[in-house]
């Protein structure tokens, strides 16, 4: 079973200095008055990420392996220092800084937002005054690239009610969504975010607990900082390869994702886009006891249209009409090149919020190109122990 973190935050509200020192002079009086003066003090403990691959992706494959397995007995490519430098971590990073957004609604609960209050929090203390009322809280953690270029967009400004994440189309055309979109998107970065709503910071303090050591009110309220972009790991394992397949452009794509994501919800948008990615060709790779070349990668994305992948419990729970595709393009020893596409619809499905997606190719059924183009052929390719179809452009 999947685990997800709990994390306390923590609402204090305090009395007025003055009379507060006033009180401890002349009654000795431990406890701070519980009629306050018109609005709190509030410091709040953040939450923070604690999460690794191991138990994001526990997803339950007896039924399709016979054995119980986890994503590394699926994942042959390895992640070494090289990996590290072109695609980051191979797992999600605690972020250090976060954007946090607060709405007051007043006397009334879950009402539409009027006004906003915008804040960067570095560190796990957020402090500031508070309004007596009803408050609703969104966060999300601030994005660090190594290089400063940042491919998530947030329009905060479309609906107080809610943030979207979106990022913008690359340079890369894609068959797969045109006309609408004639080009894939970029991925996201790793994107967290927490929703708390009708908050209630109310006169009479009720709901709070009193800390006799900080001589404060305390009212604890519980909310999870959840990944909502999806970390997929491709690999296209190429065997009886004999150095026909040399390398990869580089570039690789993955089909029928959302575009968008709410930051509130986690909800992916309904345009339907194909996400841009890198890759890396590495050879001599053990698979068992047999050597094999690799292509593999690391892509985020916001996941499948229509939902939030962390609600999902189990696959039949999976809403998806769209096909996923996944696209590698790769060089040959005469200097040609080829696109290679993949329908890898039903693993994404089984992955539903990220895992590894394996392909296989036998290089003893693909026939070698002759003329140049960047993409001479396409292979739709099954799995390994399937035909190999192809056909020239």
């Amino acid at each position: 079973m999947r685990r997800r973190s709990i994390f306390d935050i923590q609402t204090v509200t305090r009395t007025a200095i003055v009379l507060a020192v006033v009180a401890l002079l002349v009654c000795c009086i431990p406890e701070p008055e519980l009629h306050l003066f018109d609005g709190g003090d509030i410091d709040t403990e953040l939450p923070v990420v604690d999460l690794d691959l191991e138990t994001y992706w526990d997803y339950d494959f007896e039924t399709e392996y016979d054995v119980d397995v986890t994503w590394k007995d699926e994942w042959y490519y390895g992640w070494d220092d090289e990996d590290i430098r072109i695609f980051g971590q191979i797992g999600y990073t605690e972020p250090s800084t976060l954007q946090l957004r607060r709405y007051f609604t007043g006397s009334e609960p879950y009402a539409n937002h009027t006004s906003v209050l915008a804040h960067t929090v570095t560190g796990n203390h957020f402090r500031a005054t508070y309004n007596w009322g009803f408050w609703d809280i969104l966060t999300w953690n601030d994005i660090y690239t190594p290089d400063g270029v940042q491919s998530l967009n947030f329009d905060e400004q479309s609906s107080l009610d809610s943030v979207t994440a979106y990022t913008n189309q690359s340079m890369f055309h894609t068959r797969y969504n045109a006309p609408e979109f004639t080009h894939s998107f970029y991925q996201p970065e790793e994107l967290f975010s927490a929703y708390e709503q009708a908050i209630e910071i109310n006169r009479d303090l009720r709901g709070f607990e009193y800390d006799p050591v900080r001589n404060v009110y305390v009212k604890k309220l519980n909310m999870v900082l959840e990944p909502i972009t999806y970390i997929y790991l491709t690999q296209v394992i190429i065997h009886n390869n004999r150095n026909r397949i040399t390398g990869t452009d580089g570039q690789g794509n993955l089909s029928g994702f959302g575009r968008t994501t709410v930051v509130n919800n986690g909800i992916a948008g309904p345009d339907v886009i194909t996400v841009y990615f890198n890759n890396r060709f590495k050879p001599n790779c053990m698979k068992g006891e047999e050597l094999v070349d690799i292509i593999g990668g690391r892509m985020l994305t916001f996941g499948i249209v229509g939902q939030n992948m962390n609600r999902i419990k189990k696959r039949d729970e999976v809403l998806d009409k769209v096909p996923h595709y996944l696209d590698v393009t790769m060089l040959f020893n005469n200097g040609m090149d080829s696109t290679f596409v993949f329908d890898v619809t039903e693993k994404v499905r089984r992955r539903w919020r990220g895992g590894v997606i394996t392909v296989e190719l036998d290089m003893d059924t693909v026939r070698i190109p002759t003329r140049k183009g960047g993409s001479a052929f396409d292979a739709v390719v099954k799995d390994f122990e399937e035909e190999t179809h192809e056909f020239e452009m």
